[in-house]
């Protein structure tokens, strides 16, 4: 998972792309880039860490022009290389810089035919680089060499879509030419495009979410449709065209879930109010399970599941308490790359307070369970602070199958709920009882806001995976190159990135 962002300016755009990262830091932590264009010449700076340590007085001063993307990042497992911050450059033809959210689920078999067919060298492991190398030979071949324009960039989008599988939404820099924005033919990762008006011209700037938009003070006009391409000139003049065939959204819905910041709004649902739905059905869900009068008290999991936690004691009328706190300077536990530190984070992570546990039957509710790791403890700090019981709820259904399109969830073995009944899986966390969002409740609680909304990337819910490539022998793959690179440590990272497992470069 990472978040990305693009904008073309009438005035210097540095500080624009780095408040904009701020707005969409929860995407990736691990590292940033900003990109800009002054005139024919790219200026670059990246490395790892927050947007606030990775720039200085000095590299916003490098950073010159009136067009630019930026990104930032999570790491995959073992994968937290600088060179693998982007963006990625490349200087022919034209000289391109890329941004990606998402994850190619074929980007050994296209790695393999850049070096073969094309002649064009992958220096990183990343598959942004790879996605980056066939926008540039496709560049190539709707140009024959010659000077672009928008017909021959939205060419070569198509032909981008016929040879990329998985997941992308990209913002990338052509020098001369100007910004161009895509999102895959199924729409899975989220991009969108605002505009404002100036007494200079007309400024746009696309990104992952829009509360980047609006925090930055720019009108949200649109989503970017599923397979659609965006071209923005140095003049300012907007150009766009659907390039996919077969175009179809479905959006991941674990957007909603978790990734999104609530104050955002994408593909017509406002995060926040996903949440709310998710916590009635949630409650319809605990009022079938758990018998009436078991609930003293019902507390969230700050904060993705608050929402969700405050229409379910709501809707049972039964208080709402803040019994856990967070500390924000502690990143997400279910990517952190190993157990004994995940285990060890949770506690740094959160607190909590005795005085609303003590001899209380408590019902927590959070927004998903992954490795089960940190629900355990979380159940187990509710215990120590005096619960009585312990019931716990997810606002998500089960976990049972790998993300490869752009989250670093765990692979089968290690997902709790992988074979796993919910009993079983209540025992494992230390629950006294766990109930669990049903899928299509889950989806049903979307379409309640959108319903043009009709399907959606669920796939580490129910093992569908939309692209059509994901069966049980790259799964197995996937799962034997994890397990190699965990136990070889860097050694293992080449074969880990040719086998597409998910980075969160990209992507994550």
């Amino acid at each position: 998972m990472c978040g990305i962002v693009g904008v073309v300016s009438t005035s210097p755009v540095n500080q624009l792309i780095y408040d904009s990262l701020l707005l969409l830091q929860h995407r990736g932590q691990d590292a940033a880039g900003i990109a800009t264009a002054n005139g024919s010449t790219f200026h670059m700076h990246k490395a790892n860490g927050l947007v606030r340590d990775v720039f200085r007085t000095r590299n916003m001063r490098g950073l010159p022009g009136t067009s630019g993307i930026g990104q930032v990042r999570y790491p995959t497992a073992g994968s937290s290389s600088e060179e693998e911050a982007q963006p990625f450059y490349v200087n022919a033809p034209y000289g391109i810089m890329l941004a990606h959210n998402g994850n190619l689920t074929n980007s050994a078999q296209l790695r393999e035919e850049m070096f073969r067919r094309d002649r064009r060298h992958i220096n990183t492991h990343s598959d942004s680089e790879v996605l980056l190398n066939v926008l540039a030979d496709e560049l190539q071949r709707a140009s024959g060499g010659k000077a672009l324009d928008p017909d021959m960039i939205f060419t070569a989008v198509a032909g981008m879509h016929r040879r990329v599988k998985g997941a992308y939404a990209i913002t990338a820099q052509i020098s001369g030419y100007g910004l161009l924005a895509v999102r895959d033919p199924f729409g899975i990762r989220p991009l969108c495009i605002g505009s404002m008006d100036t007494p200079t011209g007309k400024e746009y700037l696309i990104a992952s979410e829009s509360v980047a938009l609006e925090g930055m003070g720019y009108t949200m006009d649109r989503d970017v449709a599923p397979g659609e391409a965006i071209f923005v000139d140095l003049d300012g003049k907007l150009h766009s065209k659907q390039c996919a065939d077969n175009p179809q959204l479905t959006p991941c819905i674990f957007e909603y879930v978790y990734l999104a910041r609530p104050d955002s709004c994408i593909d017509g649902v406002p995060v926040y109010d996903a949440r709310l739905r998710m916590g009635d059905y949630l409650a319809e869900k605990i009022r079938r399970e758990v018998p009436a009068g078991e609930i003293d008290v019902v507390m969230p999991i700050p904060d993705s599941s608050r929402p969700a936690a405050m229409q379910v004691a709501n809707r049972l009328g039964v208080p709402y308490r803040e019994g856990f706190f967070k500390n924000r300077y502690v990143g997400r536990t279910f990517i952190m790359p190993g157990q004994a530190v995940r285990k060890k984070s949770v506690r740094q992570k959160l607190n909590a307070m005795g005085v609303e546990f003590q001899g209380k039957n408590v019902l927590i509710v959070d927004d998903s369970i992954v490795r089960g790791t940190t629900s355990f403890e979380i159940v187990q700090m509710a215990r120590d602070a005096g619960a009585k019981k312990v019931i716990f709820a997810s606002a998500a259904p089960p976990v049972k199958f790998p993300n490869v399109y752009g989250i670093d969830m765990p692979t089968r073995s290690e997902l709790v709920a992988h074979g796993r009944t919910d009993e079983e899986v209540a025992r494992m966390i230390g629950a006294d009882q766990l109930v669990y969002q049903d899928v299509e409740a889950l989806k049903q609680a979307l379409r309640d806001i959108n319903p043009n909304l009709r399907e959606f990337d669920a796939s580490c819910f129910d093992g569908k995976y939309i692209t059509g490539d994901i069966d049980e022998a790259y799964l197995d793959r996937l799962e034997m190159s994890r397990t190699t690179a965990d136990r070889e440590g860097p050694s293992g990272e080449t074969e880990r990135s040719q086998l597409h497992l998910q980075r969160s470069s990209n992507h994550e």
